[in-house]
């Protein structure tokens, strides 16, 4: 029990400890937000073990990493997982943690899960980057790969890279429910969305617009930034 006292405050007594129960490991840490992810991983029990995957996106300071996984009993399965620092390999040699990055991880991921399951044919996804609005329809017997999108702890701020990854995984055959509402070139004010803002954003135009205009102010901090952009 907690006993308070007009004198001393809050004392917390030896009853109060030896009912305290600690956090799980990962709470302590700040690594897992048990309350999303309980709703995240809960299935239906009249789906037996029928498993519910998931979208896992995490940034660190130099690499995008985007996993399919899903729950067990034991922890997570990872059934499909693609990063940043493989795009070098696909001519994408610099910056490896910004917008147009983030959604050519998506992409790759999308083509490795839909390859791995025999549905890189079926379900080819968009043909070229055009930003517009793009749903997966079932094609044939078999559906498109379902998975929910998991954002962690990262915010989800509209424009953020993690709606990168979305996009290019979604634009790679994926079937995952979103919202254009999100994405770089939707207008909150006249609720429309700009499929060509979004467009310029995924293949980095941003970035070239702001390398030219520090190149034009100072050269010294351009080279500086900009050193590995060959």
């Amino acid at each position: 029990a907690v006993v308070s006292t007009q004198s001393t405050g809050v004392v917390k007594n030896k009853p109060y400890f030896k009912r305290f129960q600690v956090k799980y490991r990962r709470r302590r840490e700040g690594k897992t937000d048990y309350f999303a992810r309980k709703r995240l991983i809960i299935q239906n029990k009249n789906k037996y073990n029928t498993p519910k995957y998931r979208l896992v996106v995490r940034f660190s300071n130099k690499v995008i990493i985007a996993q399919v996984a899903y729950a067990t009993i034991e922890g997570d399965k990872i059934v499909c997982d693609a990063r940043s620092t493989e795009l070098p390999r696909y001519g994408i040699k610099t910056g490896l943690t910004n917008y147009p990055a983030s959604y050519a991880v998506g992409l790759l991921l999308a083509r490795r899960l839909n390859q791995k399951y025999g549905l890189d044919e079926t379900y080819t996804g968009v043909e070229e980057v055009d930003g517009e609005e793009y749903y997966v329809e079932k094609e044939g017997e078999r559906g498109a790969f379902y998975c929910v999108l998991d954002t962690g702890l990262s915010k989800t701020s509209s424009g953020a890279r993690i709606f990168g990854v979305l996009k290019g995984a979604v634009d790679g055959g994926l079937d995952i429910p979103h919202s254009s509402k999100r994405f770089p070139g939707y207008n909150t004010e006249s609720g429309e969305y700009d499929a060509g803002a979004h467009r310029s954003r995924i293949l980095g135009e941003h970035i070239s617009s702001y390398m030219q205009s520090l190149l034009d102010e100072d050269e010294d901090a351009y080279k500086r930034q900009f050193a590995t952009y060959r």
